[in-house]
């Protein structure tokens, strides 16, 4: 008997009409205790009572699925231009290495604002669209206008605020596909929809990442006048406005949804025991604690400016502080409304959520440790060159770019490889052992001198990113409920954009000031990462039925 607070009333859900696929009768009953408002408080009180004629949920063919993940490639073709080239076009426009982190916390932002928010919105949509495929679209159309505009600009200033603007429209699209697959799919093809996204993922970045390069060969102009962006990296972003319009209106146009009425009626719709999380948090435990955090944040602001330590940490104490207001504002809104709602389900994690979250954390800060600093590290150490103007700086930058193309290759035959894996040995264990070749990957890129060589670097780092793109998930969405998967996956996405935060207000320091501006170190902060995030896998709960 599992249990999940729920806000209605005593409720009969019988099955509409439009499902993917066909499947026989679906009927289901779900009682729901009324005081809605206590039960959440209590959730004992409310049971969900499986009716015997409850189905499972359809299985869908291998083109089904193929369908619905190939919006993926799209948004990982925007995705990985941004990450190959945005380091390259903030120094090309006259930044400086320490800058670069501050200047891409665009990335972390946009995903911390935007995806929950998303999530819990197309919880609530249904249109003539569907539910996921509305945000699909919308954000289609955005990221590709900025990726049109991106590489005409002509300031640095111009070009963070861009950043914002195409990580956000692209954020709009990816959060959704996430809970696409947990809303579609029975809980035994889950991790092969996620190992399927990472394979279009890892597709569609090794073709944006080489475009630089692929054009550069095909004679396009590689370097450019001071302050202009080459020829080169414009011609990519162009193109890859068009494959990342192209990709999404596919899936758009070739999946259908289940409306909520049959997703109640599976079997699925009430997440395993170790379900909703009841953090017990009372009304004055909660306003102590947005308390603290303000007060915390205040004193870090306070503490930066008086002992004139390193700006970035501003990103850090102001987190804290929009935490505390946060915790504050949604207190005064009583149990109604979006922000409310977030808050709440942050503290009602699920245990293998709140486990995840730390592996997260680790993943994701040697991810952005990697995306920030490969670019200098490469052209500094490799290439013996800061200067972006230089003919050796660019042809390290663009070999950053095979690079990058070369670990998303790879994680696209992992993610082939990935299911065959959690079939044999789990899914706790497949994480460990694909983190570990991501961390010895990245250490490897400190100890290697031959560019060349760093293609071998790169088959540890595409384990990882394929795991990390698959893995979490597939633990995660067997332990929320259905009716929301949309809010549980933007809230999950805080634990990738949180690391990011702070990785915006250390790295950089640290960089400067224990490893004398020398970037490759960045990267073996990145390793340990990678490293201890595999280790601590094994503490997240395996699913009774992977």
């Amino acid at each position: 008997m599992n249990t999940y607070a729920s806000a209605h009333t005593l409720v009969c859900l019988h099955p509409g009409s439009g499902a993917p696929m066909q499947s026989p009768l679906k009927r289901t009953v779900l009682f729901a205790v009324q005081h809605a408002s206590a039960a959440r408080r209590r959730h004992d009180a409310c049971i969900f009572y499986t009716d015997p004629g409850m189905t499972a949920k359809p299985r869908l063919g291998f083109w089904q699925i193929w369908n619905m993940c190939f919006g993926f490639l799209g948004i990982q073709f925007g995705f990985a231009l941004q990450n190959a080239n945005v380091s390259r076009i903030f120094q090309t426009l006259g930044a400086n290495v320490d800058d670069i982190p501050m200047l891409w916390i665009a990335a972390p932002m946009t995903g911390l604002l935007v995806q929950p928010v998303i999530g819990y919105l197309s919880d609530r949509t249904w249109s003539g669209l569907g539910r996921r495929r509305p945000y699909f679209l919308g954000g289609a159309i955005l990221a590709s206008l900025a990726l049109f505009a991106f590489p005409n600009v002509g300031a640095l200033w111009v070009a963070a605020g861009m950043l914002w603007i195409l990580d956000a429209s692209i954020n709009v699209s990816m959060e959704p596909f996430r809970a696409f697959v947990g809303d579609q799919l029975p809980q035994d093809q889950r991790a092969a929809g996620y190992s399927m996204q990472s394979f279009f993922i890892g597709v569609g970045s090794v073709v944006a990442s080489l475009l630089p390069w692929l054009l550069e060969h095909a004679g396009i102009a590689n370097t450019a006048p001071s302050g202009h962006i080459p020829d080169t990296v414009r011609y990519s972003f162009y193109v890859g406005g068009i494959v990342l319009l192209g990709a999404i209106a596919w899936t758009v146009l070739r999946s259908r949804e289940y409306s909520p009425a049959e997703l109640a009626s599976f079997d699925d719709h009430v997440p395993d025991a170790d379900g909703v999380h009841d953090s017990g948090t009372s009304p004055r435990t909660w306003l102590r604690l947005a308390i603290a955090a303000l007060i915390t944040g205040v004193a870090g602001f306070w503490a930066v400016g008086h002992f004139a330590l390193d700006k970035q940490l501003y990103v850090l104490a102001g987190g804290v502080a929009a935490y505390g207001a946060l915790l504050l504002l949604s207190g005064y809104t009583a149990n109604a409304g979006m922000l409310a709602n977030i808050m709440r389900d942050l503290h009602q994690m699920p245990v293998a959520m709140r486990r995840l979250a730390v592996v997260q954390f680790f993943s994701w800060f040697a991810l952005f440790a990697m995306w920030i600093y490969t670019t200098p590290a490469v052209t500094s150490v490799h290439y013996g060159s800061t200067d972006p103007t230089s003919i050796a700086y660019n042809e390290g930058a663009n070999w950053v770019g095979v690079l990058f193309a070369a670990y998303n290759g790879f994680a696209a035959l992992a993610a082939i490889v990935i299911p065959r894996m959690v079939r044999a040995i789990g899914l706790r264990r497949s994480h460990l052992l694909n983190s570990l070749l991501g961390g010895l990957g990245l250490a490897s890129v400190f100890l290697i001198r031959d560019p060349k060589l760093l293609l071998l670097s790169m088959i540890g780092v595409g384990f990882a990113w394929a795991s990390i793109l698959s893995l979490p998930y597939a633990l995660l969405s067997d332990s929320v409920p259905a009716e929301k998967m949309g809010i549980y996956m933007g809230i999950f996405n805080f634990f990738i954009v949180i690391p990011q935060l702070v990785a915006v207000s250390l790295l950089g320091m640290l960089v400067k000031h224990l490893f004398g501006n020398q970037p490759i170190y960045a990267l073996v902060i990145g390793a340990a990462c990678m490293a201890v995030a595999g280790l601590l896998t094994l503490r997240v709960p395996e699913p009774r039925n992977p």
